[in-house]
């Protein structure tokens, strides 16, 4: 059964820009916790299908995951599908306007491959919910930042 977290945040910045760290992948180290690095496999823009690499430090460990872009609705959504041998998670960021500026809204729903994962589920709830909270409070005071 997947794990599921949506969280919805308000920044003050236009869907133009906001969409635009989003989709610089390998900006996503400075706003999401674990991620140590997420780069694609190979050029040109970012569109369905690309493959991709996600490395990440959790637990005092660092793992890695093979994945790829779902959908990309430029300057409005990129949906990633990430995947290893214990775990695949899904993660779906959407842009939206709104009278401050934008809504970002997160969902990321991880489903468990095997018995231990299944077992920690409540951990990985909890551990979800405040991971998710932080990425977004994260992006928007990274997109913030740059009007001041």
């Amino acid at each position: 059964m997947a794990i599921r977290f949506e969280h919805t945040e308000t920044i003050q910045t236009t869907p133009q820009r906001a969409f635009e760290v989003i989709d610089d992948l390998p900006l996503t180290a400075q706003w999401l916790p674990p991620c140590v690095s997420l780069n694609k496999v190979g050029d040109g823009p970012n569109a369905p299908g690309d493959k991709l690499r996600y490395v990440f430090k959790q637990g005092g460990h660092q793992g890695e995951m093979e994945g790829e872009i779902v959908d990309r609705e430029d300057g409005q959504r990129l949906h990633c599908r990430y995947f290893d041998k214990a775990f695949e998670v899904a993660v779906d960021l959407c842009v939206d306007d709104a009278p401050e500026g934008v809504t970002t809204t997160h969902i990321v729903e991880i489903t468990p491959k095997g018995l231990m994962g299944k077992l920690m589920s409540p951990l990985i709830r909890r551990g979800l919910t405040k991971q998710t909270r932080e990425a977004a409070a994260n992006l928007k005071r990274l997109l913030e930042s740059e009007s001041d």
